[in-house]
């Protein structure tokens, strides 16, 4: 059956991430990709004849202003996202946008000013929090599983940034950028810290460089004190690795601590409870969806 409403959606954006958004745009039935913009050709075109989308651009302004979509998603680096951002938002369009917001905080700052000026619709792509372990632990937070929370840790292990050809394979671009750990990785564990604890009231960090043929840091700890009391650990480190199957499945390890006991998800995507004064793991199942798992592989 037709949907009684189609979307219109453009996107800009070819890069490597991209794909899995494409692939989800045509999932939905409710949707219709009419637009691709991206500064070389060749790749937009890949996927315009790949998902049908009609129209092919290199100026992203006159993509807005010819096609009028009804949303518009952002799948570019950083740099690119207050300019595109900002086109939207004059024209009334909403916008998804690939995290970080913005490369700087002045940056955020007056693109935040803009959105709240128009009341526009703008909604950064932070898609962590929706995993299906990170949502099961979410529930048994409601369900005061834990009791008082203690503390937040996740050690960040994805073994990918060994070597003189450190990303290259997947992200190369990760290579030059002058902020990593934080600015491109950590922002998705901060923003799942803040889904299952709340707001943070400080935040110390001590970031570092391990490999020298990146431009950023690539390793680094960082704690954060939350209103509620508790605190939270980030430990990232690209080079080291964890045990996993799949190391990009969640790429890295969870603990979270409390009065009533310790819940641990793994490499894998398992979740585990120990009850205080227990010596032994309870394992939680979890609803996880194929297509997540699809995702990272």
């Amino acid at each position: 059956m037709k949907p009684s409403k189609t979307l219109k959606v453009a996107t800009v954006g070819t890069g490597y991430f991209s794909r899995f958004q494409y692939s989800a745009w045509a999932r939905i039935p409710e949707v219709e990709m009419v637009a691709v913009c991206n500064r070389t050709i060749e790749p937009a075109q890949e996927l315009a004849n790949k998902y049908q989308i009609k129209s092919i651009y290199q100026d992203f302004d006159q993509m807005l202003d010819e096609t009028k979509p009804d949303l518009v998603d952002i799948i570019t680096p950083p740099v690119t996202h207050q300019s595109y951002v900002k086109s939207c938002v004059l024209r009334g369009i909403p916008a998804i946008c690939q995290k970080p917001f913005t490369a700087s905080l002045t940056d955020a700052t007056d693109l935040v000013a803009l959105i709240k000026e128009k009341k526009a619709k703008v909604i950064i792509h932070e898609n962590f929090r929706f995993q299906p372990w990170y949502l099961k632990i979410k529930e048994l937070l409601a369900q005061n599983i834990l009791g008082e929370l203690y503390q937040i840790s996740y050690a960040l292990r994805p073994g990918d940034g060994q070597g003189p050809d450190a990303y290259m394979e997947r992200q190369p671009y990760f290579q030059q950028m002058d902020r990593l750990l934080v600015h491109e990785t950590a922002v998705h564990l901060i923003d799942v810290f803040r889904f299952l604890f709340g707001d943070m009231k400080s935040i110390y960090a001590d970031l570092r460089r391990l490999n020298p043929v990146i431009k950023g840091e690539d390793a680094g700890i960082i704690i954060f004190d939350f209103v509620n009391g508790s605190r939270g650990v980030f430990d990232g480190n690209r080079l080291s690795d964890h045990k996993a199957n799949n190391r990009r499945l969640t790429m890295g390890e969870l603990r979270i601590e409390g009065a009533k006991g310790t819940l641990f998800l793994n490499g894998d995507a398992v979740l585990s409870l120990r009850q205080y004064g227990e010596n032994t793991d309870k394992k939680i199942e979890i609803d996880s969806s194929q297509n997540i798992k699809e995702f990272w592989d």
